[in-house]
């Protein structure tokens, strides 16, 4: 799939059947998210991949009971490693880049799962203690994001508006 026409299909899938996503689909979409862009090379960030149905039974519930996160075949939660980010730029690693590369590998895998023919959702209304306990994350880790991904259940519906130009770009 072409870029520009992958950018149009992307939308939020909220609808999964239960076909499986093959591995090597998976490692192509893990392989994009990590050739996202991070400030100083840092790369803060961990992925888990999740397919046990009990696990994703318990994300979803930590997901504000958001069940088609339970749905989908796979979630990949996104994690930043903000020490990682601190070691070079103190708090402002931290508190900021480590999220804002974090966020541009979120992307990345919507993106290739889009250009793989997948739905997805970027899932960001969660309980972060909740998914960390689900999880057992070590404490050098911190839930950013959750995407499910998996063939989408139902046919997109018309697309969503967005903001003219005009009105959200200042031009100097």
């Amino acid at each position: 799939m072409d870029f520009w026409e992958t950018i149009e299909k992307r939308h939020s899938v909220r609808s999964f059947l239960p076909e499986d996503v093959p591995e090597e689909d998976v490692r192509k979409i893990l392989m994009a998210a990590i050739r996202a862009p991070s400030a100083g090379n840092r790369q803060p960030w961990h992925f888990y991949v999740v397919r046990n149905p009990q696990v994703k039974r318990k994300l979803a519930q930590a997901a504000l009971n958001q069940e088609f996160v339970a749905q989908a075949p796979v979630v990949i939660v996104v994690c930043a490693e903000p020490a990682r980010s601190a070691a070079r730029y103190g708090s402002r690693g931290s508190e900021l880049y480590c999220l804002q590369d974090t966020a541009a590998a979120t992307e990345h895998i919507l993106l290739a799962a889009t250009a793989l023919g997948y739905g997805s959702c970027w899932v960001g209304a969660f309980d972060e203690a909740g998914v960390a306990a689900v999880l057992n994350l070590p404490s050098n880790l911190r839930p950013v994001a959750m995407v499910p991904i998996g063939k989408p259940g139902r046919e997109a519906s018309a697309r969503t508006s967005r903001r003219p130009l005009e009105e959200v770009c200042t031009f100097l």
